[in-house]
């Protein structure tokens, strides 16, 4: 019986609604007007029997019913008087002009995004900040004051400062006009909506793994290559890059070092990119070989087992540019190196490559027996491919710019501190599948086991190391071990993921949980946006005053599907 009469009810309702005309067109539905109310209070239950007891009782007015009607999508719910008041007074407050239903903005009420980071800054208590304390919290986000995503804001900053009387401090006129140009990057960074959020404690636990690391002392530095052996055996460095663009670097992370074979991936994601994967791996095939890096063997296809030992990087090397020179060859991919670093350091020793060439008889012999086996495109001049795999392994980076690198690969090949394409996806997912099965030499099974990550080591003591989707890391320690790895990079390595919950298999259910980075204060990670629209954005962070309270979403009258919701603090201007 009940549910006979609520559907009686609903009938008699719905016929009112339909057959009600419109008073006034230009006003909006009071459902549409509440979704712009982020803080107001919900409407109590008697609020709501009120108003649907107007609506039955209009149902028995003769002049309604006999009305004229042009239905509309928006005037679905009619209003009561309180509910016209709210509106009213709603509009008053935002600025709506209801003579020519123009808008404007009341700044007490709707601040712009960059007053709003202006307030956050100056932690509500100041009406200048100095310039330093802005860097300092930029610093503190991750992001670098270089950071070519943030040229046109530090130039502005910098041109702003020259022309004040004490060349430091920004009322926030001058503030907003220098951070106007990146405030969507800067508003997300602030507001840790990037893929690490807190970014200094996350780097202070690097910061324990480096000095742990850094204590080691077995391992001999590589001297086959003769320039190799001209290494310090306490130079250590660690710098990462997420996929944000968040910097941190620790140690000895300016000093040039060349790839050797880190260079391999690189390459082999350059000819992928090229050309196809069928294409490539027609010349290479994709197995680990289960020996030596520098053996004489070939699979029983007669080709190369992978493109990251010896044999695989030499052919791979073949297929780039084919109908180039060496020269252009080289400049080529070059060009791609600098793109994947984000136009960071990348140089040449000459010097390494005279040194490599003069001791490479194993590759000279790798070479002609790839050449018998006529593993090469048809036409290829053997030494000069030889030449230039010398030269590339020869290339210098610092730790700093080869954590772009890794990073353009987390990143699905788009780099992350300039936003550009460098690599499509089938190439990166192609490099990485290897560097996790063939990447670490003899020690890529126990390295996949205990690690869980794709990685590529190099004799020259560098660990380029890849946590897909969240950040690029380059280790460099010269000295080795028996497998020809970073002793301090090994165990760098395997303390982060010991750690971090990094590991290709750490998210499965029910596993044994480590600590999440990409999660704030434990929290499950908050929804970034995706290319982020300033006006609903900006709706999302309308407040009176600067500061902000975290509210769970059963507290909120928000829907139950947004994952961070906010309430504004007691706090005038």
């Amino acid at each position: 019986m009940l549910q006979f009469r609520f559907t009686t009810l609903l009938k008699e309702l719905s016929e009112v609604t339909l057959k009600r005309p419109l008073a006034d067109c230009r006003q909006r539905s009071w459902l549409l007007s509440r979704q712009r109310r982020f803080c107001a209070a919900s409407v109590d239950a008697r609020a709501v029997c009120t108003h649907l007891k107007a609506l039955h009782a209009a149902a028995h007015r003769p002049a309604l019913r006999t009305a004229p009607c042009f239905l509309s999508t928006r005037s679905f719910c009619t209003k009561t008087e309180g509910v016209v008041e709210q509106e009213e007074q709603l509009k008053k407050d935002e600025g709506v002009n209801l003579a020519t239903g123009e808008k404007r903005r009341n700044a007490g009420i709707l601040p712009s995004l960059e007053d709003l980071l202006f307030y956050t800054v100056a932690e509500g208590q100041e009406t200048t900040i100095p310039s330093h304390k802005f860097l300092t919290a930029l610093k503190a986000t991750g992001l670098r004051s270089g950071d070519p995503r943030l040229k046109e804001c530090m130039e502005t900053l910098k041109e702003t400062l020259n022309n004040t009387e004490d060349g430091v401090t920004l009322d926030r006129h001058l503030f907003k006009k220098c951070v106007q140009s990146n405030i969507v990057l800067l508003t997300q960074a602030f507001r840790k909506k990037f893929v690490i959020p807190d970014f200094e404690s996350f780097t202070s636990h690097i910061d324990q793994l480096y000095e742990s690391a850094k204590d080691l002392s077995e391992g001999q530095v590589a001297d086959y290559i003769p320039q190799l052996a001209k290494f310090s055996p306490d130079l250590w460095g660690v710098a990462l890059c997420t996929v944000d663009g968040q910097r941190h670097t620790v140690g000895d992370t300016k000093v040039p070092f060349c790839l050797q074979s880190c260079v391999k991936p690189l390459k082999y994601a350059v000819a992928v990119h090229d050309h196809s994967t069928e294409h490539v791996h027609s010349f290479i095939g994709k197995e680990p070989s289960g020996l030596r890096f520098n053996k004489l063997f070939l699979d029983e296809d007669d080709k190369p087992h992978n493109p990251m030992v010896n044999a695989g990087a030499i052919v791979c090397t073949s297929l780039i540019k084919q109908s180039a020179s060496t020269a252009e060859k080289f400049d080529y991919i070059m060009n791609y190196l600098k793109k994947m670093s984000g136009n960071e350091y990348v140089g040449f020793s000459n010097a390494t490559f005279q040194s490599e060439r003069e001791s490479g008889d194993r590759n000279f012999a790798i070479g002609y027996y790839l050449k018998e086996k006529k593993c090469f495109p048809e036409g290829t001049d053997m030494t000069s491919v030889l030449d230039l795999y010398f030269q590339l392994c020869s290339i210098e980076v610092t730790c700093e710019s080869a954590s772009v690198m890794a990073a353009t690969l987390a990143n699905g090949g788009i780099c992350p501190i300039t936003g550009e394409r460098v690599l499509s996806p089938e190439a990166v997912r192609n490099t990485l599948s290897l560097m996790h099965s063939c990447g670490m030499y003899d020690f890529s099974g126990q390295f996949a086991f205990h690690v869980g990550l794709p990685a590529k080591s190099g004799v020259s003591g560098g660990i380029l190391l890849v946590v897909p989707n969240v950040m690029g890391i380059m280790c460099w320690s010269p000295p080795l071990d028996k497998t020809g790895n970073s002793v301090r990079g090994i165990q760098f390595c395997t303390d982060l993921v010991d750690l971090f919950n990094f590991h290709n298999y750490d998210n499965l259910r029910h596993f044994a949980k480590k600590y999440d980075p990409r999660r704030e204060g434990g929290e499950q990670r908050q929804l970034s946006f995706g290319p982020m629209d300033y006006e609903s954005l900006q709706r999302e962070l309308a407040l009176k005053a600067p500061l902000w309270t975290k509210v769970s979403p059963t507290e909120s009258h928000l829907d139950s599907s947004t994952t961070v919701v906010y309430r504004m603090d007691n706090v005038n201007e």
